[in-house]
C-alpha cells in the first residue's frame, strides 16, 4: 500500500490562519452593536459575496461547469436559506448572551448532526451517543450560569443553538453540491452567500425597519459602504469570509476533513481569547468553563467517530 503524502507546510499555515480568521468574527460582530443584528448579518453576507465575485467570474469562464440544473438550483436556494438563518440567529445571539456562550452553542453542530443521522439513513453508534451525552452534560452545566448576574441568557443561548441547527442544513446542502455534483467552490459559494444576504435583507426590512435610503447608515440596507462601517465589513469579508471559510475549503485539498473539523472546534476558545484581547474583559464562570470543555470534547468524540466510520467504509 502506498503511504499518503504528508501535507505541505503551507497547508498547516493556511489552516492556522483560517481558524484564527473565523474565530475573530464573533467579537467584531458583537462590537458592531449599534447596527441591528439581522442588518449586521446581511452586511456580512453582502461584503463576502462581493469578495467572492471575482472567483465566481473566473471559474464560470474557465471551468465550463455550465448552468445549474433544477435540483442544483433548489439545493442552492436551500443552502442560502440555511446560511442566512445560521448567521441571523448567531449574530442576534451575540447581542443577547455572552460571547463565550454564543460561540459554544453555535459550535454544537456535530452533536446536532447525530440527531438527523437516522433521517439520512445512517446508523448512530455508541461513540456518537457518548459524544452527545458529554455535550449535553456540558450544555446543562453552562446553562446553570444563565441569569446568574452575568450577560448570558437562555434566549440568547437558544438563538446560538438555532445557528448550530441551521448550519447543519447548510453543510449537508454544500456536501451534495460540492462532493456529489462537483460544483466548483466559487460557483457554489458566491450565489449561496449572495442569496443569504438577500434573505437577511428582506427580513431586516420587515423586522428592523431598515430601508434602501435610511436616515443613518445603521438603518440602511447598504449602510456598510459608509466610511464609518466599511473597514469593519471589509475585515469580516476578507478575514472570516475569504481567509476563513474559503481557506478551510482550500486546505481540505491536503488535510484530512477530520483534522480540519476538530481544529475548527477550537473556535470558542480562540474566539474568547481574541475577545478578551479586544475588550480586556470576559464574562465566564467556572460552570461555563467546565461545561464548555465537555461540549467541545463531546463534539470532538462525535467528529472522531464520523472519521472512523468513513475509514471503515472506504475501500482498502
Amino acid at each position: 500500500m502506498v503511504g499518503a503524502r504528508s501535507p505541505p507546510a503551507g497547508a498547516w499555515l493556511l489552516l492556522a490562519v483560517a481558524v484564527l480568521a473565523v474565530s475573530s468574527g464573533g467579537i467584531v460582530l458583537q462590537e458592531m452593536n449599534r447596527v441591528p443584528p439581522i442588518l449586521r448579518a446581511s452586511w456580512r453576507m453582502q461584503g463576502t459575496a462581493l469578495v467572492l465575485l471575482p472567483g465566481f467570474v473566473y471559474q464560470s469562464l474557465k471551468s465550463g461547469y455550465g448552468i445549474p440544473g433544477g435540483k442544483e438550483t433548489i439545493a442552492l436556494l436551500f443552502s442560502s436559506f440555511f446560511l442566512a438563518s445560521h448567521f441571523g440567529s448567531w449574530v442576534w445571539s451575540l447581542d443577547n448572551t455572552s460571547l463565550v456562550h454564543s460561540l459554544l452553542f453555535v459550535n454544537t453542530h456535530p452533536l446536532v448532526l447525530v440527531a438527523v443521522m437516522p433521517l439520512l439513513g445512517k446508523a448512530v453508534t455508541r461513540g456518537h451517543l457518548v459524544g452527545v451525552a458529554l455535550g449535553l452534560t456540558g450544555a446543562f452545566l453552562a446553562l446553570m450560569e444563565v441569569g446568574d448576574g452575568g450577560t448570558a441568557s437562555l434566549h440568547g443561548d437558544a438563538a446560538a443553538f438555532i445557528g448550530a441547527v441551521t448550519v447543519v442544513g447548510y453543510l449537508l446542502a454544500g456536501r451534495y453540491l460540492r462532493s456529489e455534483r462537483g460544483m466548483p467552490i466559487f460557483i457554489y459559494a458566491f450565489p449561496v452567500t449572495m442569496m443569504a444576504g438577500v434573505w437577511l435583507t428582506i427580513y431586516s426590512i420587515a423586522a428592523e425597519g431598515t430601508s434602501p435610503s435610511g436616515l443613518t447608515p445603521e438603518s440602511s440596507i447598504l449602510g456598510w459602504i459608509d466610511w464609518s462601517w466599511l473597514p469593519w465589513v471589509a475585515f469580516l469579508s476578507l478575514g472570516p469570509g475569504l481567509c476563513g471559510h474559503t481557506g478551510i475549503n482550500t486546505v481540505l485539498r491536503w488535510v484530512s476533513p477530520i483534522v480540519v473539523s476538530i481544529t475548527m472546534l477550537m473556535e470558542p476558545v480562540l474566539g474568547t481569547l481574541i475577545g478578551f484581547a479586544w475588550t480586556r474583559e470576559v464574562d465566564i464562570g467556572p460552570l461555563t468553563i467546565l461545561g464548555g470543555f465537555l461540549m467541545i470534547v463531546g463534539a470532538v468524540v462525535v467528529t472522531l467517530q464520523e472519521g472512523a466510520k468513513t475509514d471503515e467504509e472506504s475501500p482498502s
